[in-house]
């Protein structure tokens, strides 16, 4: 009897379903397909991903990769069941890491592990992906699912995000040598926390007595889960073009540090930096958060990035001509400070 169980015993047995990862697989081609561009023709299913640098248009070009994850604002697509916008924070996070490089993204790879697989679920993560991946104009050439009970409790599940971009040789930011007191800096408007602080928010969210489907305070005609999963903000088909031109100087991405600890990664040590506060509207989540927790000022600007998701650096001269450009592309962008001598 024991023999015979043990020759009977499958991988389904331990919990690993074969048969779904294809399904699944079989269900994310198309999404996949639909994010090809000049240098990738999308096809999964071998054992790695291609890229032809030289169909993309590149003579000289310097490669530049990032890494990142969604944070514990998963916790709250966990909770709520909503699945479909989470991919594009997991690319967002990724893809304006290397903008800020300078780097225009070429393609994605991601990572998903959970404990029980779900195709329909996965399939609403890896839609998120790929419409990260098209608002970014990079190519999703493929990924890792993988199943792993004993590790990940009920629904839980975990992503990570790999970018590779690309920026002729000498056209990397920041330009710290061509940076001076004077410069100004010009804000890109966040669509709210975009994927950093979230274990301080879902702390507000437990004071505050709200569950997820209540009506947001903050966000008319939105649950509170519907409103704190507004996806992280692309801003990369607007800022490519001008750093090309050679436009910009820096830029900063507003993440984990906020307001505080992001602009000084693209100054050179001799040069600090003043915002003008006034000169943006904040979004009502963060005046909530702040009320709610009794979070003291300077900690917001440490844990979320007050409503600016990329900062720019840019010559005075060229500011205002900067800043109508954003704006025909569709940010919504405003001067908001200055360089200053240290």
């Amino acid at each position: 009897m024991t023999e015979d169980r043990r020759n009977s015993l499958t991988y389904a047995d331990a919990g690993v379903d074969i048969d779904a990862g294809d399904a699944l697989v079989d269900r994310i081609k198309p999404l996949a397909k639909s994010t090809a561009r000049p240098g990738a023709e999308v096809a999964l299913g071998g054992f790695g991903g291609a890229f032809d640098l030289k169909a993309a248009g590149y003579e000289d070009p310097i490669l530049v990769s990032g890494t990142d994850g969604v944070g514990t604002k998963l916790r709250i697509a966990i909770e709520t069941g909503i699945f479909d916008t989470i991919g594009i924070d997991l690319v967002a996070m990724c893809a304006n890491d290397v903008l800020a490089q300078g780097a225009e993204p070429l393609f994605f790879l991601d990572y998903f592990a959970t404990g029980k697989l779900d195709p329909a679920r996965g399939e609403a993560i890896v839609a998120g992906i790929a419409e990260g991946c098209r608002q970014s104009g990079c190519a999703l050439i493929g990924g890792e699912t993988a199943e792993m009970p004993g590790m990940y409790a009920g629904d839980d599940f975990d992503l990570a995000g790999f970018v590779v971009g690309a920026a002729e040789r000498g056209s990397l930011l920041p330009r710290m040598d061509d940076m001076q007191a004077g410069d100004v800096l010009i804000g890109l408007a966040s669509s709210g926390p975009h994927s950093n602080g979230y274990s301080l928010i879902r702390k507000v969210v437990e004071i505050s007595g709200l569950k997820w489907t209540d009506d947001a305070p903050f966000a008319p005609g939105e649950s509170v889960g519907q409103a704190l999963l507004t996806p992280t903000r692309l801003y990369i088909k607007s800022c490519v073009p001008l750093i090309r031109e050679g436009l910009i100087k820096g830029l900063a991405h507003i993440t984990g540090g906020g307001l505080v600890e992001n602009p000084p990664r693209m100054l050179p040590d001799h040069l600090g930096f003043e915002l003008d506060c006034t000169s943006w509207q904040r979004p009502a989540v963060f005046d909530w958060l702040a009320q709610t927790g009794g979070i003291d000022e300077s900690e917001m600007r440490r844990a979320f990035n007050g409503g600016i998701g990329m900062l720019l650096a840019v010559a005075a001269e060229d500011a205002e001509a900067i800043v109508v450009a954003l704006n025909d592309a569709g940010e919504d962008a405003f001067i908001c400070g200055e360089l200053t001598a240290k």
